[in-house]
């Protein structure tokens, strides 16, 4: 049984991010219940998905002045340059240091959920921006400054996220 099940507890409202965050649990299970022979292109394919899923919430921010060295597109950063390592050492044969960061992605997602993203999800919402399309419904409600920070209440310097998330995966 896989550590991390989707659940409505992880729903926040946006619909191309909740289904985006949905496919990344069902993607991480697929690795933790893989056969050897499987785990590594179940590893690839979360990558690729999370390559994508973290590029795609980059933009979001940075269309409504989330500033490049905002903390959650730090973490995004850390991550994905360690899945990428976890797959580089899988094809070396290290299967066991992939299964490890799949039980650690499992415990670091629903963190980083209830707090970023759930974070980016109100501001995006606050600002009426459509995932979609990128177009702003309500412009007036856009920062007057970049977000430098998280743009939640958990939010630590880019510095402090990048070595909490170091250590969490």
């Amino acid at each position: 049984m896989p550590a991390l099940e989707w659940s409505d507890d992880f729903v926040l409202g946006l619909p191309q991010m909740d289904s985006t965050h949905q496919e990344f649990v069902e993607l991480l299970a697929a690795v933790e219940t893989a056969s050897d022979g499987a785990v590594l292109s179940a590893w690839r394919d979360l990558v690729a998905h999370t390559d994508d899923h973290f590029s795609r919430e980059d933009r979001w921010m940075a269309e409504t002045r989330f500033a490049a060295s905002n903390c959650h597109s730090m973490q995004h950063k850390v991550v994905l340059q360690i899945m990428q390592q976890g797959a580089e050492q899988g094809a070396a044969g290290d299967l066991a240091m992939v299964r490890q960061m799949a039980k650690e992605l499992a415990v670091w997602f629903p963190q980083h959920a209830d707090s970023m993203d759930a974070a980016l999800a109100g501001h995006l919402q606050r600002v009426g921006y459509d995932t979609v399309t990128g177009a702003i419904s309500a412009p007036q409600a856009l920062p007057t400054a970049e977000i430098h920070g998280c743009a939640g209440p958990s939010c630590s310097s880019p510095e402090t996220a990048i070595e909490d998330t170091a250590e969490a995966v």
